[in-house]
C-alpha cells in the first residue's frame, strides 16, 4: 500500500448555470484553451475554437466527446455548450432506438431511465477526459421549480439546472454531483422604497458559489459564496493542473472507437404480455406491457373477485367492464394481481 499527502493537482471539472443572455458562452471562453461543442449555436459571436459540424444528434455529440477522450489533447479546457440541449439531443436518440415517437410512451417514467443510463454513460467519458488532465466545463440554462423540503410546511421557488429532475432518474443531481464547482450566474437586483413603492435597482451580473435555499450551487475551493460574474475571479482553480497527458499512442483524429461500439445502448426487450386471444382488447397492452401484466394474470384477478371464469376469455368480458374497470382503473386491478401473487395465485 503507497500512502501519499498533500493536495495532488488534477484538472477542473465545472458546471455553470444561469439566466438566459447572462454570458455564460463569453465566460467558458476564457478559461485556458477552450474548445466548444456548441449544440445551440450561441458561440457564432465569439472568438473560440468549435467542432464543425455542431452536433445535430446524439450520436453526433458523443462520438465528438470520444474523439476527444480517445485522441492527443486539442485543447485544456472542453466546453459543453449546453448540457439541456445536450439531453433533448439524448431523449431524441433514446426514443428512436425504441421507435417510440416520444418519451412518455413508455409510460409510469421508464423512459426516463433510459435517458438517465444513457446520459450517465457520457459522464463517464467526461471523466476520463478530466483525467487526462483536460478541464471540462459544462454550461447550462437555468429554471425556477416549486421547491417543498419534507421537514417543512409550504412550499417556495428555487433556480435549478433546466435539466430532468425526476427523484429516481434525475439528470439535474447527476451532474451536480459529478462537478467540483457548481456556479449559478444571475442579475442581482435591490428592491428599494421611493414614495412608498417598492421598485427595483441594479442589475449587477454575480456568480454565487455554495448552497442556498434559492439556488444550487458548490465549491471545493474555499470561495466567497458570490462573486463578481468575471472568469478572473476563479482563474485560480484553473493554474493547479498538470498539462493534459498525451497517450503513449494516441488515436489519430477521424480513427476512433465508434459511438455504437463504445457506449452500446441497448433498450431491454419488451415485456410479452404473452396473449393468447386473438381478440384481446388493443387499449389494454400498453397498460399491461408497462406494469409487466399477463393476459393470465387478468383473468385471475377478474375471476378471484368472481366476475368471471378464469378460462373466459377477456375479449369475451362485457365491454363496460373493459372499458370502465379493466381500463379506466387499471392501478386496481394491477392491485388485485399483486395479491393473487402474493398468494401464489
Amino acid at each position: 500500500m503507497n500512502i501519499t499527502s498533500g493536495r495532488q493537482p488534477h484538472a477542473v471539472k465545472l458546471v455553470l448555470y444561469g439566466v438566459e443572455g447572462i454570458g455564460k458562452s463569453t465566460f467558458a471562453s476564457q478559461a485556458p484553451d477552450p474548445l466548444f461543442i456548441d449544440t445551440e449555436g450561441s458561440t457564432k459571436d465569439l472568438d473560440v475554437k468549435r467542432v464543425d459540424p455542431s452536433p445535430k444528434t446524439w450520436m453526433e455529440f458523443a462520438n465528438y466527446i470520444l474523439e476527444i477522450r480517445n485522441s492527443a489533447p486539442v485543447c485544456k479546457t472542453l466546453v459543453i455548450d449546453t448540457a439541456d440541449w445536450a439531453e433533448r439531443m439524448c431523449i431524441r436518440h433514446v426514443c428512436d432506438k425504441a421507435q417510440k415517437s416520444g418519451i412518455e410512451d413508455w409510460g409510469y417514467g421508464k423512459g426516463y431511465t433510459y435517458v438517465y443510463e444513457e446520459f450517465g454513460k457520457l459522464m463517464n467519458v467526461l471523466t476520463d477526459i478530466v483525467n487526462k488532465g483536460i478541464n471540462v466545463i459544462i454550461l447550462a440554462h437555468a429554471i425556477l421549480k416549486k421547491f417543498e423540503q419534507p421537514d417543512e410546511n409550504g412550499s417556495y421557488d428555487r433556480y435549478t439546472l433546466k435539466l430532468n429532475d425526476s427523484p429516481k432518474t434525475s439528470i439535474s443531481n447527476m451532474v451536480k454531483e459529478w462537478a467540483d464547482v457548481v456556479l449559478f450566474a444571475n442579475y442581482k437586483t435591490y428592491v428599494v422604497d421611493v414614495d412608498g413603492k417598492k421598485k427595483a435597482q441594479g442589475g449587477s451580473r454575480v456568480m454565487y458559489t455554495t448552497h442556498h435555499p434559492a439556488w444550487d450551487a458548490k465549491n471545493r475551493y474555499g470561495m466567497p459564496d458570490e462573486l463578481p460574474f468575471h472568469f478572473s475571479e476563479i482563474a485560480k482553480i484553473f493554474g493547479s493542473q498538470p498539462e493534459p497527458n498525451i497517450p503513449t499512442e494516441a488515436v489519430p483524429a477521424g480513427k476512433v472507437t465508434l459511438y455504437d461500439d463504445d457506449l452500446p445502448f441497448e433498450i431491454p426487450d419488451e415485456f410479452d404480455p404473452q396473449i393468447t386471444d386473438p381478440d384481446f382488447p388493443d387499449k389494454l397492452v400498453p397498460l399491461m406491457k408497462a406494469k409487466e401484466v399477463t393476459e393470465l394474470d387478468i383473468r385471475k384477478a377478474v375471476a378471484s373477485k368472481g366476475i368471471c371464469p378464469e378460462d373466459m376469455p377477456v375479449s369475451k368480458y362485457p365491454a363496460n367492464f373493459i372499458d370502465g374497470m379493466l381500463i379506466a382503473q387499471f392501478d386496481k386491478v394491477y392491485e388485485q394481481i399483486l395479491i393473487n401473487r402474493k398468494a401464489g395465485k
